[in-house]
């Protein structure tokens, strides 16, 4: 029978407040008071394996209350530090535990760590069969343990580990170490580690084995192998294939694994066996929104929104077709973007990573720059590059009736006309991520790319091309990356169009959570006399963030945001507007939360005093 899931959503900013503050209060909780180090560290010791001494050493609750309470301190911290220094590669230590004074006793460890022992060449043992020779030198060269580095038991630990990856790399699938032997020679104050490898033979693949039963069609999966039949096994082919079918969205998990040896085929091949955990099926969603805040709308099959009442449903089928594929009708009743609509997501179109959406919706967009009453449609494949990155390409065509508020260019009055139009778009998107996490990003960088050439027929008849570019870095500067640096720029422009033939939905604007913080939605441009946001042919936004971590969880941000609306192809940065704020974080498994706080800068009549923003994930 079918299974079917019902979700109401209701997302009132207070409940995250809420959250946050629980979540405070339990880790203020988890903490004491006050910790003591469990024994003082005396001797002469360098600064960096000092600390690493003193973790080690850990922390108690109190002082000893006894002589005899010190020196079960001082014990047991001198053998935390024996084990630490052999395993920093000290093996000749001195260490002495003492108790001083009578009244308030003290639980000292006097260390000596003396000389570092260090590695010497690294041998390799192949019991059973070896691998092929040329395989052998490409493994001993990856060991990453050179002769003279520092025996550290965590490198030799990790060389071991490195020579079974590279064993799986090459098609040694079964590959597995047997008990090492490390020789210390405390004569050379050397390291000497023996590896005892058990390279296994030579894995070849065969197809894919769907072991669940359930909608998607066996020889859909068979067709997302990154691999022929007979190729050599690589780790790396059968993770991209977990990772094509988890990026589907359709499963609750997704497990991919090779056969085991017993299962060889007759012909040496092994199989990789797949098994799918199914999401409901049908899965049925309620949305409340209350806001007082605008909205941004783009149109399309996506939108961002930033604020705006509204009541939706959204009713989703996955799998329809046996074929991971999503079928997702929404209706959506809003005091910004009301819409009525269906869309139909296949994943792997065509070819692997390659994802087609194609769709069709009745909107009704309401704000105060313009009001728009049309029907969507639209169709977009997109081409994921890597793991992150990614290239689109698609087409849109909107047909309706524009009601915008212009302006006498002679006289600055503002007057409604009301157009009927149909939009046919051609849409392009690159976008390449090379930061290391999606949500809260530490290092690397974000750059998108976007091209949108817009014919238009109906009451005016014109072409032009709009295009934008948003670049994000972000920067580790101090304490191990506990201070960060994170910058966003963002410009925009239009050529081929004038201001006052091109919709006013195409415009750019500028102001709010996603641009200029601390304005309201299409606030940050110049309005016309009565008040209506203008738009521009151009954009420039530009955002600077400090961000510090403060213990595990939490997180404090102080920014900088600017932005600039243009009436020529090239931004303005002249009318630049700006603000500043303040905002915090709350880390959860999935991404932080964050609050933020921002107030403009010379505020016009009709400007904020601040304004609030809370979410999920950072701010960019």
């Amino acid at each position: 029978p079918p299974r079917f899931a019902l979700t109401l959503r209701v997302r009132p900013s207070r409940l995250l407040w809420g959250l946050m503050g629980t979540a405070l209060c339990g880790t203020l909780l988890a903490y004491p008071a006050f910790a003591d180090p469990r024994a003082q560290i005396r001797g002469e010791i360098d600064g960096e394996l000092r600390a690493q001494l003193v973790q080690a050493i850990g922390e108690v609750d109190g002082p000893p209350t006894n002589r005899f309470d010190a020196r079960r301190r001082a014990r047991a911290a001198m053998e935390s530090a024996e084990a630490l220094l052999r395993s920093e590669g000290y093996y000749q230590p001195i260490l002495e535990d003492v108790v001083e004074g009578e009244e308030t006793p003290v639980a000292i460890v006097d260390i000596t760590p003396g000389r570092r022992f260090l590695i010497d060449a690294p041998v390799i043992n192949w019991v059973e069969t070896p691998p092929a020779e040329q395989v052998q030198a490409e493994v001993t060269d990856e060991i990453g343990l050179g002769t003279g580095a520092p025996g550290r038991a965590v490198e030799v630990i990790a060389a071991e580990g490195r020579i079974v990856a590279g064993l799986t790399r090459r098609g040694y699938a079964d590959a597995a170490t047997r008990p090492r032997r490390v020789v210390v020679d405390h004569a050379d104050f050397t390291v000497q580690p023996t590896y005892m490898i058990v390279a296994g033979q030579l894995v070849r693949l065969d197809g894919v084995r769907l072991e669940t039963r359930g909608p998607t069609n066996p020889s859909w999966v068979a067709g997302l192998a990154p691999w022929e039949e007979a190729d050599l096994y690589d780790p790396e082919d059968v993770a991209e294939l977990e990772r094509r079918l988890l990026e589907t969205g359709v499963y609750d998990g997704v497990g991919v694994a090779l056969a085991p040896r017993d299962q060889t085929l007759p012909d040496g091949n092994r199989p990789v066996v797949v098994t799918l955990t199914d999401r409901p099926r049908r899965i049925l969603e309620a949305g409340l929104t209350l806001s007082t805040a605008q909205a941004t709308v783009t149109a399309g099959p996506t939108r961002s929104v930033t604020g705006g009442s509204a009541i939706d449903g959204i009713w989703t089928w996955y799998n329809r077709f046996g074929r991971a594929d999503t079928l997702r009708f929404e209706a959506r009743l809003a005091t910004i973007d009301s819409r009525l609509g269906v869309d139909l997501t296949l994943p792997h179109w065509r070819r692997p990573a390659q994802t087609f959406t194609a769709g069709a919706a009745i909107v009704n967009e309401d704000t105060e720059a313009y009001r728009r009453l049309a029907a969507v449609l639209y169709a977009d494949v997109r081409q994921r590059l890597g793991k992150t990155s990614y290239y689109s390409y698609g087409v849109g065509l909107d047909a309706g009736r524009y009601d915008e508020t212009r302006f006498d260019p002679v006289t600055l009055a503002p007057f409604d006309i009301s157009r009927d139009l149909a939009l046919l778009t051609l849409r392009g998107t690159v976008y390449t991520d090379r930061t290391d996490d999606p949500l809260d990003p530490r290092s690397g960088w974000r750059l998108t790319l976007n091209a949108q050439p817009t014919a238009v027929a109906g009451d005016d008849s014109l072409f032009f091309l709009r295009t934008d570019a948003i670049a994000t870095g972000y920067l580790p500067v101090q304490d191990g990356g506990k201070t960060l640096l994170a910058g966003r720029v963002r410009v925009g422009s239009i050529v081929g169009g004038e201001e006052f033939t091109i919709p006013a939905d195409r415009l750019f604007y500028s102001g709010g959570g996603g641009s200029v913080r601390g304005f309201e939605y299409q606030g940050v441009g110049p309005r016309l006399p009565d008040g209506t946001p203008r738009g521009g042919l151009s954009l420039f936004e530009t955002s600077l963030e400090v961000r510090r971590d403060i213990g595990q969880s939490f997180g404090a941000v102080a920014f900088v945001d600017a932005g600039a609306i243009g009436f020529d192809e090239v931004p303005d940065f002249d009318n630049l507007r700006y603000a500043v704020g303040v905002g915090a974080r709350y880390r959860l498994p999935f991404g932080p939360v964050r609050a933020d706080v921002a107030f403009p800068l010379d505020k016009r009549d009709g400007d904020p005093d601040f304004q609030v923003y809370i979410s999920i994930g950072q701010a960019f």
